[in-house]
Formats: structure tokens, sequence, C-alpha cells
């Protein structure tokens, strides 16, 4: 398709005017900023959900490192049909409008079939280029062929309670009464609204997630995998959405939506995994295929348990609990090569085994309240029970609010907040990155 430069030159020109706008945005330094290399010959990819931050991120190091860039935003309704072809033309544009320059952002580049033959020819030229995408398919092998690996791949999530504490002024250290009521009080909003950094600055949240949601379902899956029963997929993903954390029954699944093939099933939570709505853990195991089959999902963030319509998550404060932890972990471990599981035996479980290769470095729990006895015993023995099988010493109980340190068994436990938690595992990432 033949584009008209005019009007193209008229949606860059937008798009160079919001650049100008967020100058005056307050943004939040993230850890990840430091991940993308601007003097590296590769091609940096920031990849995650939509609306997590991604652009921004780049945007900061781009500005922060003070270098000549130009940036288009494939997001844009006006630019819904360009390919591979009219990349050149895009380019000449830019030209026109930024003058010489020598990095290029393309942002949300996975709507451009083909977009990677553009890259690779910049990268040869010597360009540096920084790409956002909200498709992990971005993150292949598929990818890294295309671009015979020149690419460093950089996942970003939306905020973590730090971010959100420093988004929101309330101070992250400091153990004064009023300090510590404050962080309480911040925590609570958080594990209810979560992380999405637009969340913030708007009041109506229930319509942004649910838009959010219907985006990433019909844009990033639907049209992108030719989804041929669009709404047993929809009613699949709410499902989820609504039970999770899970672990994942196909045949339970495929019967109770009338889908007739398991195989399709997987299909779609795979599809939802690549848009990172949802995230998988595997089971430790020393069986690989139990580790693939019997696999927990947890969303991509504690806001898509509530605020969508017909959500029953709102209520269930521990599988919120549980999330916030899970997300933590991965925002820590995954860039370390660290692996997480959960651990299930027919005589108790445990929520997560922290692994560095074969070695596990800790069991944690989760609970939002341990006041009964029967939960305590219950939590308590799944950590033992992570201890038996992995021999780890290092076991951890986190709750909404209890801090202690008890001795079972001849083991130590130690009792912790989650929010106290998730400040000082962000605030370890953060002085590795700074």
């Amino acid at each position: 398709m033949m584009l008209d430069k005019r009007n193209l030159e008229r949606i860059l020109s937008d798009q160079q005017e919001e650049l100008e706008i967020r100058r005056t945005d307050k943004l939040c330094h993230r850890p990840e900023e430091s991940m993308i290399d601007l003097n590296s010959t590769q091609a940096q990819v920031v990849v995650g959900v939509r609306r997590s931050g991604k652009s921004t991120l780049c945007f900061q190091a781009l500005e922060k490192a003070g270098v000549k860039y130009a940036y288009v935003d494939f997001d844009d309704e006006g630019l819904a049909h360009v390919e591979a072809e009219d990349l050149n033309d895009v380019l000449e544009v830019l030209y026109k409008i930024y003058g010489d320059f020598n990095y290029l952002f393309l942002d949300e580049i996975q709507n451009v079939e083909g977009w990677h033959l553009f890259v690779n020819r910049m990268l040869r030229k010597k360009m540096h280029v920084i790409v956002t995408g909200s498709n992990a398919k971005l993150l292949s092998s598929d990818l890294a062929t295309h671009l015979s690996g020149r690419n460093k791949e950089i996942v970003l999530y939306p905020f973590s309670f730090y971010e959100y504490c420093m988004m929101t002024d309330v101070a992250v250290s400091g153990m004064t009464t009023k300090k510590e009521a404050f962080r309480r009080a911040a925590f609570d909003t958080y594990l209810r609204q979560g992380g999405f950094p637009e969340l913030l600055a708007i009041e109506e949240h229930s319509t942004y997630v649910k838009d959010l949601v219907d985006n990433i379902l019909r844009r990033d899956i639907e049209q992108r995998f030719s989804i041929n029963y669009k709404s047993a997929f929809e009613q699949l993903a709410n499902h989820l959405l609504n039970i999770a954390p899970t672990i994942v029954a196909t045949s339970d699944l495929s019967a109770m939506l009338g889908v007739k093939s398991e195989h399709t099933i997987k299909n779609y939570i795979n599809y939802m995994k690549q848009a990172y709505l949802l995230l998988g853990v595997q089971k430790f195991s020393g069986k690989s295929r139990l580790r693939v089959t019997q696999e927990k999902i947890y969303p991509i963030d504690v806001a898509l348990l509530n605020q969508r319509d017909n959500a029953f998550v709102g209520d269930n404060l521990g599988w919120r609990l549980e999330a916030v932890v899970f997300l933590q972990l991965i925002r820590t471990y995954k860039p370390k090569g660290y692996d997480i599981y959960y651990l299930r035996e027919r005589s108790g479980e445990c929520d997560f085994v922290v692994c560095q290769g074969n070695k596990v470095l800790q069991a944690i729990q989760v609970s939002f309240d341990i006041s009964s006895p029967k939960t305590r015993k219950r939590e308590i023995e799944g950590l033992l029970l992570a201890h038996r099988v992995t021999h780890c010493e290092n076991l951890l109980l986190l709750t909404d609010h209890e801090y202690n340190e008890v001795e079972e068994k001849g083991m130590k436990i130690k009792i912790q907040p989650v929010y106290e938690w998730t400040l000082e595992m962000a605030m370890h990432s953060y002085s590795l990155f700074h």
C-alpha cells in the first residue's frame, strides 16, 4: 500500500509534539533503565504488557543520555496499515522532521509485519535502534534468528510497590510511626489498584483496566493469531483472571468452554502468556513432563483481578498478596537468571521455591492472615515440607502484617509483612543497578 507522505508527516509531527509534552511529566527512574545500553551495536528490545511504561523507560534513557533521536509510535491508528516496505518512507519523513539523528526509537513495533528486516538494515548502517513491543514473541528464538543475535532483551512489568511509593511520594524507609502508617496505607491501595502507571493519574480505574484487557485480547491476540472461537477465548481469559493464581487443568477448561481440543486451550493460554496477560510458574520436579503439564498461572498485575466486569477476586486478599509476591520475585530474580517454582506434594504445598541452577536458595509461603492456629500450622507445614524435599534452610512466611521469627522442628522461620519485604527486595535491586 502506498503511503501518503503528507499524512505521514502530520502523524509523525503530532507524535513529536507528544514527546515534548512528556518532558514535563513526573517520571520514575526504574532499574531496567540502566539495562538499556545506548552505546551497543545491538538493537535494545524492551518488552512487556501494554501500558507498563515501556516507551517512558526508553524515553528516559534517551533523554538522560542527551542523544539525538527520532521517534515513531506504531500503535497510532493512523499507522495501522504500515507494512515493512513502507518503513523507508517513514525513515525519510523522520529525517525531514528531526534533522540528522543516530538513534531510532520504534514503539510497539510488533504491529508491523516483517519489521525485523528494516531494523537489521538500520543496524548494518550503524544506527542505534531501540524497540518496544507488547508480545513475548519479540523475544523468541524467532527474533534472535531474524536479527542474527543482534538484540538485547529487557522485560518491563507494571510498577512494583517500591515504584508506586516513589510516584506517590511515600517514604520507603524510616521507622517513625507516621512513615510506617503511610507505607501500610499505600500498600493497601496498591494491593487493590495494582501497578499500571496511568492508574495513578486517573479516577475511572475499572474502565481503564477493562479497555486494556479488551485491547490485549482483541488486538494483540485475536487479530495476530487469527482466533476462530473468539467468544470461547474471551470467556477463558476472563475465567483464568477470575481464578488466578491457579494450576491449569486443560481438560477441565475445554469441557467447561465446550472446546473439543485441549490443544486449542493450551494454545490460547500460550497466546495470553505471549501478550503478557498471564505469567506461568512450573512445578518443582525432576520430571520435566510434570513441570510443563502442571503449570500455575498468575496475572501480570493485581489490577487485572478485580477491575473488570464480573470479576470476583476483589475480596480474596490472599490471592492478591500471593500475586504481588510472585511479581516481585520475577522482577528481582529473572534478570539474574534464577528460576522460580511452586512445590506440591501429596502431603502439602509451598507457594514458591527460588533456585539458582540446582541450588534452592529460599522457600516462601504467602498467607494474608495467620492469626488462626489452623492456618498458621498449614503454612509452616508447607515450609517444612519444602525443607524436607529441597534441604533449603532459608524459610520465609510472608503475611499482611505480622513480623516474627519462630522455630519449628529445629528450623528457623522468618515471618514478615509483604509490604516491607517487597521494599527490601526492590531497594536491593535498585542498589545493584545504580
